[in-house]
Formats: structure tokens, sequence, C-alpha cells
């Protein structure tokens, strides 16, 4: 019998389901001929009586055969390694075909799910785009996974809009791309879901937030209800691991021991221009202080000799989180405080590895730390009022002043630059926003709209530096019927120049329900007025604290329609405009916003109020620091 002859027999066995029958066939037939439709056959008939190794390795020679049809059989070779464990196989056939899993959907899902295994995430930024345009859910579900923590990923971006629209219903992926939409200010994305959400909301669906980045859910959302509800459903601890942290065998010394952690530990971000000068400014004698640091190469690289000063440095890089907090217990620290929270680059996680007795979140996260295991929250009465108390598992360490510390030594005073220098016009009005574009929520650029209608000489200025964000903002005003020559966006400057352009608007308007925070500050530091309202939640009520902490709290309005009508009378008031500058000149060094010295005792004392509690065995419970008698003069150096 010809070699022809028996595949003819072999295949009518198969056709028959007489699987034995044709592999014995084929068999004989490998003696005489091996050809590409020999190999096929036999590996379909082994995939049928089970055999996936020797199969996949049927497939893989008729691949290599050559042929119109040699990348689909090598495809399938992939698959019955990978379905058969045999990773190494499938990778050494699926890194030939790179090129076609962009578009096939199976073999970007194989190569993907390898690496990602491995921990090799170099490449599979390529396998998003395939794998979100399926239409199976594992793929949808891998894609998910390889999305990263970049918000200016474009690939990620499309990625997120391509599983939504599989996906419409689910309420983690509209949420995941909303983030995306609120990033680049595109308002008619918002809109088309807001309905959606706020019905989900009011009929008591608040689940749809659990799965929420905490940070920008605050972005777009004032009510500290749901607030707490946000990342809910990531990273809990167990809840017996507070009670074993805190009873713990643990020796305190002479001086409290703190222990600050961050990646922001660098001269030019926005937390150490608030916070160095208190650093410097503790008490050695009752104070030793160290930065757990986990700051970039390409930031720490920087550096002029600055960071030396701000406490002993601990390098905790890329440890796991268990490593950091036994690095952390070995240097026997009291009270360990998370300067990051729910922020980029945040290591909370190590607050669940019972790092230290005390755990305390300050500074970097407006609100409640979800899921990290912390005692206090750092606050004041403004940020953290009464009625807030519900919506926090912290207890409170209010500060008498404000929660926000800042440098008045080494944050530069502005020099005098004209307004035809940044592109503003000489005679106009100008308002000004310079807080992140994510911060122009829907509410506060339709409340923006509504006073640039009532003040026909006047100017938005706008930071911005997104393309498409800028013009989705100016699409935004256009299509309220506001002349979009009156909008002017300018880029981020180096801090010098940012801090001399500042003067030149006439009245700063605060974003909600995420307030300016060091950037409101900075305004007030160069004596621009910052208008804002009364907040519903921490974001969105730290300008008012700000605000009273330079003693001028007539700019805290008492709520949107109150904001609106503040900032027309301003415009119609250039005086009063001028009487809030002179009175920002003179409170600059002597009211309590820029006083680093009088704001480390405050804080201190807090910390030796939660100390003591915990010296005493007593459960962490809310403190009210008092305040320090008033200074009778200047502190400026």
């Amino acid at each position: 019998m010809n070699a022809q002859a028996i595949f003819s027999t072999a295949s009518r066995q198969y056709q028959k389901g007489r699987y034995t029958d044709a592999l014995n066939q084929l068999n004989v037939l490998m003696e005489i001929n091996r050809d590409t439709k020999t190999y096929v056959l036999l590996a379909k008939v082994l995939v049928k009586l089970g055999f996936k190794a020797e199969a996949a390795r049927a497939y893989q020679l008729a691949g290599e055969a050559g042929g119109s049809r040699a990348e689909d059989y090598l495809t399938d070779a992939m698959k019955l390694y990978f379905a058969n464990g045999q990773e190494d196989e499938a990778l050494s056939i699926g890194l030939p075909l790179l090129e076609k899993a962009k578009t096939d959907p199976e073999i970007a899902f194989i190569i993907s799910s390898i690496f990602l295994k491995r921990g090799e995430k170099q490449i599979l930024g390529l396998f998003k785009a395939p794998l979100t345009l399926s239409t199976n859910r594992l793929h949808n579900a891998l894609a998910f996974k390889l999305l990263t923590a970049e918000i200016n990923d474009l690939q990620d971006r499309d990625a997120l809009a391509n599983l939504f629209r599989n996906n419409p219903k689910n309420a983690t992926l509209r949420s995941a791309h909303l983030v995306y939409a609120r990033e680049a200010n595109d308002y008619a994305e918002v809109e088309k879901h807001e309905r959606d959400i706020q019905n989900a909301l009011k009929t008591g669906q608040t689940e749809i937030l659990a799965s929420e980045a905490p940070y920008y859910h605050a972005t777009w959302c004032g009510d500290e209800r749901l607030n707490q509800i946000a990342g809910a459903m990531h990273n809990a601890f167990p809840p017996e691991l507070t009670n074993v942290r805190r009873s713990a065998p643990h020796r305190w010394g002479d001086r409290i021991r703190i222990g600050y952690v961050s990646a922001d530990f660098w001269d030019d971000h926005a937390t150490m221009k608030l916070l160095k000068s208190v650093l410097m400014a503790h008490d050695k004698s009752r104070f030793d202080v160290t930065l757990f640091c986990h700051t970039k190469a390409m930031h720490t690289a920087r550096d002029m000799g600055a960071r030396e000063k701000w406490g002993r440095i601990i390098e905790i890089g890329d440890l796991p989180d268990q490593q950091v907090a036994e690095v952390i217990r070995q240097e026997n620290i009291d009270i360990l405080v998370d300067l990051k929270g729910h922020t980029l680059e945040s290591r909370s996680p190590i607050f669940n590895q019972a790092a230290a007795p005390v755990q305390v979140g300050w500074l970097g996260f407006p609100g409640t730390t979800v899921n990290v295991d912390l005692d206090y929250i750092i606050g004041d009465p403004y940020v953290l009022p009464e009625s807030s108390k519900a919506f926090y598992y912290e207890k409170y360490c209010r500060l008498p002043e404000s929660y926000q510390p800042n440098d008045p030594y080494e944050r530069p005073r502005p020099q005098p630059v004209c307004r035809s220098q940044v592109g503003l016009p000489q005679d106009a009005f100008v308002f000004a926003s310079f807080n992140a574009n994510r911060k122009i929520s829907l509410q506060t650029v339709n409340l923006w709209i509504d006073i640039l209608k009532q003040t026909p000489n006047s100017m938005m200025w706008i930071l911005c530096e997104r393309a498409d964000a800028r013009a989705n903002l100016l699409a935004k005003f256009k299509s309220a019927g506001i002349d979009t020559k009156r909008i002017v966006v300018c880029p981020k400057l180096t801090y010098q120049h940012h801090i001399n352009r500042i003067p030149l608007a006439d009245i700063g308007l605060d974003t909600y329900p995420y307030n300016g925070h060091t950037t409101t500050s900075e305004q007030l530091w160069t004596g621009l007025p910052v208008l804002t309202f009364k907040g519903t939640n921490f974001a969105s009520r730290v300008s008012e604290s700000l605000l009273n902490a330079i003693g001028v709290p007539e700019l805290v309005a008492a709520g949107p329609e109150d904001y609106v009508k503040e900032a027309v009378a301003l415009y119609n008031n250039r005086e009063k405009i001028a009487d809030y500058r002179k009175r920002l000149d003179e409170n600059r060094f002597r009211m309590p916003l820029f006083d680093a010295e009088r704001f480390c005792q405050h804080l201190e004392t807090g910390y030796e109020m939660m100390a003591d509690r915990a010296k005493r065995g007593l459960a962490p419970d809310h403190i009210d620091v008092p305040a320090l008698p008033p200074r009778s003069g200047s502190f400026e150096r």
C-alpha cells in the first residue's frame, strides 16, 4: 500500500472516531513519508487520545515543515504545550510569533501568562490591545492584570476603553476608564456616565465604589460617607493584627523614635517643600528621626546635600514589605508615620506588617487610609471636624492651627515679572488655577463658567501640560459660550519661575472636591488671595484650613453659589483684593501657616500624647493638641 492510500485509511479511521486504528496507520506511514499533512493528522489523532505533549510536538513539526499554514500549526503547538504545562516549549515557539501576537489574542494570552507568572513584564505592553479586543473573558481578565499605575500610559488608556466597551456593565472597568477620562478632562465622557453612577448611589449601590483607587475617587467625590468605601475591596489586613501589634513587647527609650516612610525624600517634591523645615526643627534632645526612604534613584541623584539634614536615612528601596517591617522593628521605632497614604508609589502595606507600636497617617493622602493598619490620622479642626469622626477608623490627632507644615526659609520669594512674559494681557482681570488639571472636576469647571459669564473683562489662567486635556478644557468652555481667547493655558515651569508668575493673577480659584494643598500655600506665600468654599470632606477642606492659618478666613465662601457670588464681587471690588494682598504680606511671618518651628512644637506634642497612651497600655483615642501662646512678633530670618 502506498503512502497516499495509508494516509487516506488513517483519515477515514479518524473521521469515524477510531483513533487508535488511525494512530496505527500513521505509525506505519511515518516510516515511509513525513510531510506536513501527515504531522497535522497525527497531531489531531493524538489530541483525541489525550497525548497533548506528543500532539504539540507533531504540530510543531508540521509548522517547521513550512507551507502557507505553518504559523497556524506552530500556534496550535504552542497552545498544547501551554495547556500541558510545558511553558519553556510554548515560549520557544511563541517568541518568534511576536508579530502575530499583536493581533492574535490566543498567542498574546499564552506569552503574557507565562511572562507575568515569571515576573517579567518588560514586553507585555505589546499584548494589551489584542487581549482587550478579544471577546474571551479570560483574555480580558489577563489584560486588566497587565495594566500599570502610570496614568499617562496611552496603551493602558486604550486598553481600558476596549475592556469597558466589551463589558459596559462592569463597575470596576467603568471606574478605571473614568480615571483616564478625568485625567484628560474629557467632560463629555464623564457626563455620559455621571447619571448612571449617581442613580446607583441613590439606590444604595455603594459597592460600585469599592474597587476605585481612593486617590482618584477623591478627585470627584466629596462625600466622606462614600470616601471610606473606595478601595475597600483591596488589600484588607486581618482585624486581629492591630491588637497583636499594639500588645507586642516594645522597649521605649528616653527619646521618642519617629520613623517617616516616603518615596518623596527629595528636594523638589511638593511634600518636601512643605516638610523639610519641620524635619530639621525636631528637638533632637527629645526625638530621634529616621527616614525610611524608597525614593527613586533618579531623584536622590539630584540631591545637593540637603537630605542628610532631614534625619538619618535608611534606604528600603525594593525590599519586600515584610523585610522592611523587620528593619523598622530592629530600629525600635516608636511612632511610624506614613507620608504617602493612597498616592502613587506608596508603600502603605508595610504598615500591615506590625512594624511599630504606634502607626500614623499624615500629609500624603487627605482622608481615611482604607485597609491600612493605622492608629491615628493627623489633621486639624477644619479638615477633621467632629461631624466626620464616624467616617474614620483612625483616631484623630488634631493640631490646633493647621495640619499642613510649610518651609518658610528655603522657599523662594517671587521676583518681579510682567504679564507679557507669560502671555497675559495687561488690562484683563485674571482668575487663576495652578492645581493639577485632574482636580478641575466637572462641578469646578461649571462654577468657573458661571463666574466668567458674570465677569466680562476677565480671563481664566490654567496650568495644564497634557495636550488632550487642554483641548478638552477649551472645548468645554467653548460649548458653554465662553470665548476661548479668555482661557490662557500655561505649562509647568521651574519652581522659581513658577513662584514668580503667581502674583500676576488677581484671584486664585480653588478646585472642588480636591482643593489645592501645596498649590494653595504657594499662592498664599506669594501674596495671591485664593477663593475657596466650605468643603464636605478632608480633601475639600484643606484650603479653608490654610486660609484660616494665615488670617484671611473671609476667602472661605459658604458653598458653591457663594463661591461664584464672591468671585464676582471681588472682580467688581479691586480695593478689597488689594486689602487681602496687604494682609497676606503682613501675615506671612506672624501667622501660623509659615511658622515651621511653631508647627513642629505642636506636632511633637501630638507625638508625645500618642506615645504616652501607648506606654500606659491604653488604646489610641482622639487627641486635640493645645495651641502654644501666640507669637509676639515676626519670625522671619
